[in-house]
């Protein structure tokens, strides 16, 4: 029996990469993107070369309409739900624009609890399901000059907790993977001198990879953690 994960974000580097994981693990995909149209049809022409079932959808989730124009493009009951979206935004929340307020909370958790609150009765209904959500270490910790960003993410570890208590008695397991900083498009707008004095900062002494994150997403939608559910993962490298 064929099982269909979504991946929202997916045009992105650590989208990419669970992607592919998924793939190699059997799921069939959903590969939700909204900007960045060249990188998930390059995705999708490389996943069907190894007979992997994808479609694309495409929504803009820090949107109000954004849940609703995903949801119209999905014809097959979700068994796995990973939610890899965020906004990046650097600089004092006294500078922050009402707008740029609205769409990081939107698209960071409005959308996440409209997507799963939709998807869920069809993994209550099968008695089994896996919900991933990708915070941030800032959601754990909190971080300067990136307060909205660590609430939004901070929200979201909270709603893995409290959600995973209401659905773990139909077989659904809630989770969340808290990066540290990966070497991804987000970490574009900072200098090479600050990247240096953050490996610095950072006990393995260098930035992740996309692959590691993936990688952890495969062990929590495998049977092996099957008695893992509640929780906030950190991947960081030691780092906070």
């Amino acid at each position: 029996m064929k099982k269909y994960a979504l991946i929202t974000g997916a045009s992105g580097g650590i989208g990419l990469a669970i992607a592919k994981n998924l793939a190699s693990d059997g799921f069939s995909l959903y590969l939700h993107y909204n900007k960045n149209k060249q990188s998930v049809y390059k995705l999708k022409n490389e996943l069907d070369k190894i007979n992997t079932e994808t479609y694309l959808v495409h929504a803009d989730l820090s949107s109000r309409s954004g849940v609703d124009e995903l949801l119209k493009q999905i014809s097959h009951p979700i068994e796995s739900i990973v939610y890899n979206c965020g906004i990046s935004y650097v600089g004092l929340i006294t500078d922050m624009s009402n707008e740029e307020v609205e769409n990081m909370i939107t698209l960071s958790t409005t959308s996440l609890f409209l997507l799963t609150q939709s998807l869920l009765p069809q993994m209550v209904s099968m008695r089994c399901g896996n919900i991933t959500v990708i915070t941030s270490i800032w959601g754990n910790v909190g971080a300067a000059c990136e307060v909205l960003y660590s609430m939004v993410k901070g929200g979201q570890n909270t709603f893995v907790k409290a959600l995973a208590k209401e659905v773990a008695p139909s077989g659904i397991r809630v989770n969340a993977i808290a990066p540290g900083a990966i070497d991804t498009e987000m970490l574009k707008c900072f200098t090479d001198e600050d990247l240096k004095l953050i490996k610095e900062d950072i006990p393995m002494g260098r930035l992740g990879t996309p692959e590691e994150i993936a990688n952890v997403i495969s062990f929590l939608q495998s049977d092996k953690a099957s008695y893992i559910t509640g929780q906030i993962l950190t991947v960081s490298g030691g780092w906070y």
